[in-house]
C-alpha cells in the first residue's frame, strides 16, 4: 500500500547558515554580506537536507518549508530596546518583566511600555522561554531571508519531478510576538490570525504516514514546532497516541551555539515520547 511520506524543513534559510566566505555575495561597495545569526555546522546540515531530498525525490509525496520572516522593527531586535540609560541593548541580551518594571530595559517607544510588558507577562507565564534580543535577522526581501541555495535547488528539481510545488509557511511578520514555532506564535495576538493556531499546516502534516523533520535550529525553532506538532497534531490526541511516525533527521540540525543543552533537551524529549532519531544516510525509501 502507498505510503504518504512529508518532509518539513524549518528555517534554512541563509542568516542561519555558517556559510563559507565564498557564498558571501558581494555589495555594490564591494563588500560581503554575511548570515547576522549563523548556527555552526547549519551549512553542512543544509547540504546534506539536499543530499536527501535529491536521494529520495520520487518517493516524497510534500515537502514543507517554514521561513522565519521579520520585520526590522520587532520585539525581539535590537532596535526595539534602550537600556535605561539611553544606551543601546547588544543582540543576546535576555531581558525580562521584572527587568522592564525596574527601569533597567525600555522600548525605545515609552507608548509601546504597556503592551510590552504585557507581552513579557504572558511569555514568561508559560515557562518556555525569556525574550532575547537577537541581530535583526531574516528580514523580510533581505538575502538572509533566502533558502540555502542547495537546499532551494533540491527543492526546484524536486518540484519540477513531481509536478506539484514546496509549501511554504511564513512566520514572524507580527513584530510584537516571537515566533519560533511555525505552529503557532508564542504569545497569539488576537487582532493577527498569523500568530494563532496553524490548523491548515497542521492539517496537511497530519496526513503523513511517515514525517521527516530537519532544519534550524534544534534549540529554538526546530524544537519549537516539533513539539508544538506532537501537542496538536489531530492523530496524536489520542491519550495513547505515539508520535513514532515521525522522524527527527538529526545530521540535519544544529543548535544557536551556546544552547546546546537545550537541544539535547529536546531529543531526549522526543525519543522518550517515541519519536524517531536518525541520521540522513541511513534512510532508505
Amino acid at each position: 500500500m502507498a505510503r504518504n511520506i512529508q518532509l518539513l524543513v524549518i528555517d534554512p534559510q541563509n542568516d542561519f547558515c555558517d556559510l563559507p566566505g565564498d557564498w558571501h555575495p558581494h555589495q555594490p561597495d564591494g563588500t560581503r554580506t554575511a548570515p547576522s545569526l549563523p548556527v555552526a555546522g547549519a551549512h553542512a546540515d543544509m547540504q546534506r537536507v539536499a543530499a536527501f531530498i535529491r536521494a529520495h525525490a520520487g518517493q516524497l509525496d510534500a515537502i514543507t518549508v517554514t521561513l522565519d520572516s521579520h520585520q526590522r522593527f520587532d520585539i525581539a531586535h535590537p532596535g526595539f530596546w534602550q537600556q535605561g540609560s539611553g544606551q543601546a541593548v547588544a543582540a543576546f541580551t535576555p531581558i525580562t518583566a521584572a527587568q522592564v518594571r525596574a527601569g533597567a530595559f525600555a522600548p525605545r517607544n515609552a507608548e509601546a511600555l504597556p503592551r510590552t510588558l504585557a507581552y513579557l507577562d504572558a511569555l514568561e507565564a508559560q515557562g518556555r522561554y525569556t525574550l532575547m534580543v537577537w541581530p535583526v535577522h531574516c528580514e523580510i526581501g533581505s538575502w538572509g531571508h533566502g533558502v540555502h541555495a542547495d537546499v532551494l535547488s533540491a527543492c526546484g528539481e524536486w518540484q519540477l519531478q513531481r509536478q506539484r510545488a514546496v509549501h511554504n509557511v511564513f512566520k514572524g511578520t507580527n513584530p510584537w510576538t516571537e515566533h519560533y514555532s511555525a505552529i503557532e506564535a508564542e504569545v497569539v495576538d488576537p487582532a493577527d490570525p498569523d500568530t494563532a493556531l496553524n490548523a491548515r499546516l497542521l492539517a496537511a502534516l497530519d496526513t503523513a504516514d511517515v514525517l521527516y523533520i530537519a532544519g534550524e535550529a534544534s534549540s529554538h525553532c526546530v524544537r519549537a514546532t516539533t513539539e508544538h506538532i506532537v501537542q496538536h497534531l489531530p492523530r496524536l490526541q489520542a491519550a495513547s497516541a505515539r508520535p513514532a511516525h515521525i522522524v527527527l533527521l538529526t545530521d540535519c540540525m544544529s543548535p544557536v551555539p551556546g544552547f546546546e543543552a537545550q537541544q539535547t533537551a529536546f531529543l531526549e524529549a522526543m525519543r522518550a515520547q517515541g519519536m524517531q532519531l536518525a541520521n540522513s544516510s541511513e534512510i532508505s525509501l
